[in-house]
């Protein structure tokens, strides 16, 4: 998934076969190199606007930093650690999201674009945090 600039993704295009995926607008890990391409590409149809902000490496440990402007108004920011393995593929990325009304707002947005695909359970879902209040 080079982009349209004709530069590197920074993970999607060394993804493992069974890499998996976890993140503070999921609920549990995603696994699966095409799993994992098509909700990233789910993600970036919710954004405005993306920049980043900081790509380094330490050893096999990746760290992205971006900022975001949602669809919806909300303005997010975004770090990811991406594990790779001795042979450069991607075995772990981790994405956490600030703040937390846009992480919320992502999570559910995500979930009414690829729930049905993923499953229900994977994203915030108001009713469900109402029941677990009462």
């Amino acid at each position: 998934m080079t982009g349209s600039n004709g530069e590197k993704h920074p993970f999607l295009d060394d993804l493992a076969d069974d890499a998996e995926l976890r993140g503070t607008v999921l609920r549990r890990p995603v696994s699966g190199r095409d799993n994992i391409k098509r909700l990233v590409e789910a993600v970036g149809t919710l954004y405005a606007s993306q920049q980043p902000t900081f790509y380094g490496a330490i050893d096999q440990r990746h760290f992205l930093q971006y900022l975001a402007t949602l669809r919806t108004g909300l303005d997010l920011e975004a770090v990811g650690v991406i594990e790779r393995d001795e042979t450069g593929l991607v075995q772990r990325v981790t994405m956490t999201f600030a703040p937390l009304d846009a992480a919320v707002s992502l999570s559910a947005e995500l979930g009414g674009i690829v729930g049905e695909e993923f499953g229900d359970d994977l994203f915030y879902d108001a009713s469900v945090n109402e029941i677990a209040a009462s």
